[in-house]
């Protein structure tokens, strides 16, 4: 049943390609390994599939007639990979017998970033669109949200923009493309958008699934396949955190199926991944190198080796680096929360902090009250005078007073020992009297030139009130403790870390909670510390961060806090 076509140039590219990978040439992954293999196993002979090495040159064809539009390419055509060929050449090559239709109705493609997927998706959307001879073909890039969608349509409209044989046949109004003789049309789509009811789709980019929280829109998607021939949904995604995602239950899917304990005959995957060198302890070796290629396909091409090199030197560093360094980089799946101090540098922060020296200066302050049982932490963050100075930190530990000794015995922490070294305050009774804390405040007031405090109003109704009136317009802040507030200042006290532009005086109590602090990471980088993951208090370390916000926001220039009153939130 093969096409009587003589030359097929991308035959000996993509053979090429399988043999380099299996003979370790190339260095690739398990999973890679297991696809070539199963592409070269069907060819020995399948029941009901026949490969078409026709249908699949035309698509590879195809991508000669589009440009690239960003970067060091930009206006040249676009000259697949060899990995990037194999892709397309078994995606869009094995057919059914019985109906001449593709065999292959999902395809599931996990890779680092820079490695050209989103290319790859907008022109396989634009084949399908133009190319794939459907009547009313509707194609879309589909993701969680619009914006996030636009990104492989904006790439296809610049493809389209760039080709005068497309130029002719598609006509671009906003973010449609649409071909009125064929009645077809190419939108992106995202949740948010007003509905998605009613789609008749042929083909379906879903970028960046990691992201998708729920599988709304794969379910809807893949509902919305069932009235065509040969629909194909594409999903193009990196490695994520959630293990309860729709995007991780489509990763074990798709290994197992590479690996044959699941036969699905209509589902094509690859994962571009590192092979872990302990499936035990489940370690990775990261940092060789020679291993990079394995989640890096386009390494030395779109991806360059000094900037994964640069990020790779930041991930030995910083543990808070390290595990999105692992999952962006070489598409290693990870826990959504690390141990986020790297030791060596916080220790090289620990100068010195001569708080009389620190009379008159400019201050920030952060409020954690945790609980009236527990720890409560009041910091302050002064900015460097200089340009190029260091930020200082003052720390104020509250702790109450009868119940110090059962928990300084249960926790295995010093608390009394810190108490009489004067780095915690006990204060009378079983739970802290708030009152103390309020007047450590009104004696820093006196000393320092303290223009705001940052507070998470958990519990803080009483000691809110009572500084309202010592302060003024904008003093107290009410700072939330999700990502969108503590990500700025978490990754801007990582920098101070890592640079040694901060120092804490060593203090003993807050280098006990730097030690706990553990980070919750979301899918899109944003961190945050994670009270309940981490292994015990980590109260001082939040007070640090909201302090830090306030202090790099306004680094000093604001006007004095006796000049009004009231409170802002943020």
């Amino acid at each position: 049943m093969r096409k009587n076509i003589d030359f097929y140039p991308s035959e000996a590219i993509v053979h090429q390609y399988i043999s380099d990978v299996l003979d370790g040439t190339i260095p690739a992954c398990k999973w890679v390994k297991l696809a070539c293999k199963r592409h070269l196993k069907d060819l020995e002979g399948m029941d009901f599939y026949y490969f078409d090495p026709a249908s699949a040159q035309l698509v590879i064809n195809f991508f000669g007639l589009l440009k690239h539009s960003k970067g060091e390419w930009a206006g040249t055509p676009i000259r697949l990979e060899p990995w990037q060929q194999f892709f397309i050449w078994v995606l869009f090559g094995w057919k059914r017998k019985d109906d001449d239709t593709r065999r292959f109705k999902t395809a599931y493609m996990e890779v680092s970033r820079k490695n050209g997927k989103t290319t790859i998706a907008a022109g396989i959307g634009l084949y399908l669109f133009i190319a794939d001879k459907e009547p009313g073909a509707e194609v879309y890039t589909a993701a969680t949200k619009r914006d996030q969608a636009k990104i492989a349509h904006s790439e296809a409209t610049r493809m389209v923009k760039s080709s005068p044989a497309l130029r002719k046949r598609i006509t671009i109004f906003k973010d449609n493309l649409h071909i009125a003789e064929t009645a077809s049309k190419f939108e992106p789509l995202g949740r948010d958008s007003d509905s998605m009811d009613g789609l008749n789709v042929h083909g379906a980019i879903i970028d960046e699934l990691h992201a998708h929280k729920t599988p709304d829109v794969v379910d809807v998607l893949d509902t919305a396949t069932g009235s065509r021939r040969q629909p194909l949904t594409f999903e193009i995604t990196t490695a994520g955190v959630d293990r309860q995602s729709i995007c991780y239950q489509h990763h074990e899917y798709t290994e197992k199926v590479l690996e044959g304990s699941v036969v699905d005959e209509s589902w094509f995957g690859l994962i571009f991944t590192l092979d872990p060198v302990d499936t035990e302890t489940n370690e990775f070796d990261w940092e060789n190198e020679n291993e990079w290629i394995k989640a890096n396909p386009n390494l030395d091409v779109s991806k360059k080796r000094d900037d994964l090199r640069r990020k790779a030197e930041k991930a030995k560093e910083m543990p808070a680096s390290l595990n999105s360094f692992l999952r962006k980089e070489l598409d290693i799946w990870t826990q959504a929360t690390t141990r986020w101090t790297n030791w060596f540098h916080w220790e090289q922060c620990g100068g010195n902090v001569d708080v009389n020296g620190l009379a008159g200066r400019t201050c920030y302050g952060g409020l954690d009250l945790s609980s009236t049982t527990d720890i409560s932490a009041f910091i302050l963050v002064f900015p460097p005078v200089v340009a190029d100075d260091h930020h200082q930190v003052l720390c104020r530990f509250f702790i109450p007073e009868e119940t110090m000794h059962e928990r300084s015995h249960r926790d295995r922490v010093p608390y009394e020992s810190w108490v009489r070294q004067g780095y915690i305050t006990a204060t009378p009774g079983n739970v802290i009297d708030y009152d103390w804390i309020i007047a450590q405040i009104d004696q820093d007031m006196t000393q320092f030139d303290l223009k705001e405090i940052a507070f998470d109003r958990w519990g803080a109704t009483k000691i809110q009130t009572e500084l309202m009136d010592r302060g003024g317009d904008d003093f107290m802040i009410q700072f939330g403790q999700g990502f969108v507030s503590m990500s700025p200042p978490m990754k801007e006290l990582e920098k101070l870390i890592l640079s040694h532009k901060i120092e804490h005086g060593n203090n003993p109590v807050l280098n006990w909670m730097a030690g706990n602090l553990v980070s919750r990471e979301d899918p899109a980088g944003n961190i945050k510390p994670d009270k309940e993951k981490s292994i015990e208090k980590i109260d001082g370390m939040v007070a640090l961060i909201m302090a830090l916000d306030r202090a790099t926001r306004l680094g000093g220039q604001q006007e004095s806090v006796y000049s009004s009153r009231g409170i802002r939130t943020l």
